[in-house]
């Protein structure tokens, strides 16, 4: 006999990363308002860097989380918007541009000021900051944003000079939980919301699409968004 009692997990869960999202939301900006009140030669230090980086990076993993419940709870919905596409990779840029200096990375953003795109702000900002936040932690020295026209769309990529994507993650982006590995610490998760994500965005008969390689402009690992 089920007991009417019976707690649905899932849901407990969703509550719990809801409220650790907002507390570490609120943490994130009080540190902010923390580190911009020390005086000139105290700021950007690298072990500031490290702090706002790493609290950034859990306050991605659980905004994901939140938005894989939803997605799976279909609550999840896209709010298309117009978006100046350079202001917006400006935007992510900022954000990570104390970590960059603390570990002295070149930042660069290729994108002409006039390209226009449509796709949910807040949602595609999680991805690209997440794809961030992974190539700082693996790049030589270099980042490199580039977004342009393609198939009646925009594409945004996100370049590096590290070592490059694995072969098992470059056959599969949209089933990549396979290759979760806790070993290292690094799991795919942000990758599956990313393509779950992209493909929510539609237009017409075109269906927005992630895909990895390697190579591209710094001789590292490639992260591609396309959004019609």
């Amino acid at each position: 006999m089920q007991d009417d009692n019976t707690i649905d997990f899932s849901t407990v869960i969703a509550s719990a990363v809801h409220d650790m999202k907002n507390s570490l939301g609120m943490l994130l900006s009080t540190l902010d308002e923390f580190f911009s009140e020390l005086p000139e030669e105290l700021r950007d230090s690298p072990r500031q860097a490290i702090l706002q980086y790493e609290a950034e990076r859990v306050n991605i993993d659980l905004i994901q989380l939140l938005g894989l419940y939803r997605l799976e709870h279909e609550q999840l919905s896209v709010r298309v918007d117009e978006q100046f596409v350079r202001d917006f990779l400006e935007e992510q840029v900022a954000r990570y541009s104390i970590l960059a200096k603390a570990r002295n990375i070149v930042l660069d953003i290729d994108c002409d000021e006039n390209l226009l795109g449509y796709f949910d702000g807040d949602l595609i900002s999680g991805i690209i900051n997440n794809i961030l936040a992974n190539a700082a932690r693996y790049t030589q020295d270099r980042i490199l944003l580039l977004a342009g026209q393609a198939d009646g769309g925009v594409v945004i990529e996100v370049h590096d000079d590290g070592v490059g994507y694995p072969d098992e993650m470059l056959d599969s982006p949209g089933r990549i939980l396979k290759g979760i590995s806790f070993k290292n610490g690094s799991t795919s998760l942000g990758l599956f919301f990313a393509a779950k994500v992209a493909k929510m965005h539609r237009q017409g008969d075109k269906t927005g699409a992630i895909h990895l390689f390697n190579g591209g402009r710094l001789g590292g690992g490639v992260f591609r968004i396309f959004l019609p």
